[in-house]
C-alpha cells in the first residue's frame, strides 16, 4: 500500500463531482485513500435515499474509505445553505479532535465553499503533515456575486479566513492560469518567491480534465427530440446564474422571428431552473426549448451525439472571465464544436482550440450571428472543429498526464 492521502470534500459520491474519479485513479496507483465529507444532498438539498445522520455515516466505494460528517442539507434558501456550509465545519472540528485516522497527504477539493478547507487544514496542523488544496472557485470574490453579499466586515472576515487556508497549504493548485495569478496577488511575498506557476511554485496551473468515458460516441439517445429535423445546441451542467443563460431566451426569440429552425437542449438542473423555464413560457419560446432535467455524467455523450453544437456562456463578470468551466473540458473530449458566449480563458481556448465560435457577452445580436455562422457552414468544416477540439483536449487536458504531474507531487 502507498502513501495514505486524506481526502477532504463536502461533495462526494454519490454526488457527481471530479472529485471521486481523482480518488477512483490514487486507488489504482495504490494510495490508500479516505475521504472526509458530508451526508449526500446536493444539487436537490435533500439527503439521498438511504443516508442521515445515523445511516451510512461510513461505507467504503471502489476501495475508498468514506467518513461522512453530520452536517445540515443545503435546503432551497439562503439561510439553509449558509447553516449547510456551518455545520460541515463544526463538525469537522470536533472529527479532528478526536480522529484517530493517519495519514501522509491531506488533499483539500474545494469547490464552494472555500470554509470547507479549513477541516484538512486542521488536521494537517494537528499531524504535521502537507496539506494541498485544488481550488476552483475563488474567494471570497465568488461569494460576493452568488450572494450579492459586498459587507466590508463580512468580505474581511473572509479574506482572512482565505489567507489562513492558502498560508497552511504547502501546495495550491488552480483550474485556470488566470486563478493562478488572482491567488499569487492576495500576497506580495508570495510574487517575489513564487513567479510563475511552473513546478517549483507554491501555487500551481492544474486544469481539469474530462473522465474516460467523455470520448465520441456513436450511439444516441432515442427520444423524440433527438429525431427532428432541425439545428440542434445543447446545454449541460448546472443551470445558475453565473451561467448567463437568459441571453439564450432573447436569442430564441429573435429565431423564432426569423423562421430559423433551431432548438436549445437543456439538460441539467439548478437553482435557476425553475424561473428560466417560466421566463420560456412567459417569452412563448417552448417550441424552441427541450428541458431534459439532471442525466448521469455517463450519459452525456449519448445526448451530445444527438446535437450539432455545444454550449458554453457566463454572466458578464471579471471573475468568470478567469474561469475554465469544467463542461469546456467535456465538451471538448467529445469532439463537438463549441458555441461561447464568454471571454477571459474560456474564450482564449476556443479559439486557440480553432474548436468554435465566440460571441460578444450579453450580445444577443452577436449570438443569434453565430447560431446562423454555424447553420451555413458546410459539415465538413464543423467535422474539423469538433477534431480541433479533441486534439486539444488531448494535448492540454490530458487526464493520464495530469495524474502523473499530481504524483510528483504527492510522493515528494
Amino acid at each position: 500500500m502507498g502513501q495514505h492521502i486524506l481526502v477532504v470534500s463536502q461533495y462526494f459520491y454519490p454526488e457527481d463531482f471530479r472529485i471521486n474519479d481523482i480518488c477512483e485513479e490514487w486507488i489504482k496507483r495504490g494510495y490508500e485513500v479516505t475521504v472526509i465529507t458530508g451526508m449526500p444532498n446536493y444539487p436537490k438539498g435533500k439527503f439521498f435515499e438511504g443516508y442521515g445522520w445515523f445511516r451510512k455515516r461510513r461505507e467504503s466505494y471502489k476501495g475508498i474509505h468514506i467518513i461522512r460528517l453530520p452536517i445540515l442539507p443545503r435546503g432551497r434558501n439562503a439561510l439553509m445553505l449558509l447553516l449547510n456550509y456551518i455545520s460541515f465545519v463544526v463538525s469537522g472540528f470536533f472529527w479532528k479532535l478526536f480522529t484517530k485516522a493517519k495519514a501522509d497527504k491531506v488533499f483539500i477539493f474545494e469547490v464552494s465553499p472555500m470554509s470547507q478547507a479549513l477541516v484538512g487544514v486542521w488536521y494537517a496542523k494537528r499531524r504535521n503533515i502537507p496539506c494541498f488544496i485544488y481550488v476552483q472557485d475563488l474567494w471570497p470574490e465568488n461569494v460576493e456575486i452568488v450572494t450579492g453579499i459586498h459587507n466590508r466586515y463580512v468580505i474581511r472576515k473572509i479574506d482572512r479566513m482565505v489567507d489562513y487556508i492558502y498560508r497552511n497549504c504547502a501546495k495550491i493548485f488552480a483550474t485556470s492560469p488566470s486563478f493562478v495569478e488572482r491567488i499569487e496577488e492576495r500576497d506580495s511575498a508570495w510574487e517575489e518567491q513564487h513567479r510563475g506557476y511552473g513546478s517549483h511554485s507554491k501555487v500551481i496551473y492544474w486544469p481539469q480534465y474530462a473522465e474516460a468515458f467523455y470520448k465520441p460516441v456513436e450511439e444516441r439517445v432515442q427520444e423524440p427530440w433527438a429525431e427532428e429535423d432541425c439545428y440542434k445546441i445543447i446545454f449541460t451542467g448546472n443551470i445558475g446564474q453565473a451561467q448567463g443563460l437568459d441571453i439564450l431566451l432573447r436569442a430564441a426569440r429573435v429565431l423564432m422571428d426569423r423562421k430559423i429552425c433551431c432548438k436549445f437542449v437543456m439538460v441539467g438542473d439548478g437553482r435557476y431552473r425553475e424561473e428560466l423555464e417560466r421566463e420560456i413560457e412567459k417569452e412563448q419560446v417552448q417550441s424552441m426549448f427541450v428541458m431534459l432535467g439532471r442525466k448521469p455524467s455517463r450519459e452525456i455523450p449519448k445526448y451530445l451525439a444527438c446535437c450539432d453544437v455545444a454550449f458554453v456562456s457566463f454572466a458578464e463578470n471579471e471573475l468568470f472571465a478567469k474561469t475554465i468551466p469544467a463542461k469546456l473540458q467535456s465538451y471538448m473530449a467529445c469532439g463537438i464544436p463549441i458555441l461561447a458566449v464568454a471571454d477571459g480563458e474560456t474564450k482564449r481556448i476556443v479559439e486557440e482550440a480553432g474548436c468554435g465560435i465566440v460571441c460578444r457577452l450579453g450580445d444577443v445580436e452577436d449570438l443569434v450571428d453565430g447560431i446562423v455562422r454555424f447553420l451555413g457552414l458546410p459539415k465538413g468544416m464543423t467535422h474539423e472543429m469538433g477534431e480541433c477540439a479533441l486534439q486539444y483536449a488531448g494535448k492540454n487536458f490530458d487526464k493520464g498526464r495530469l495524474m502523473d504531474e499530481m504524483d510528483g507531487f504527492v510522493r515528494e
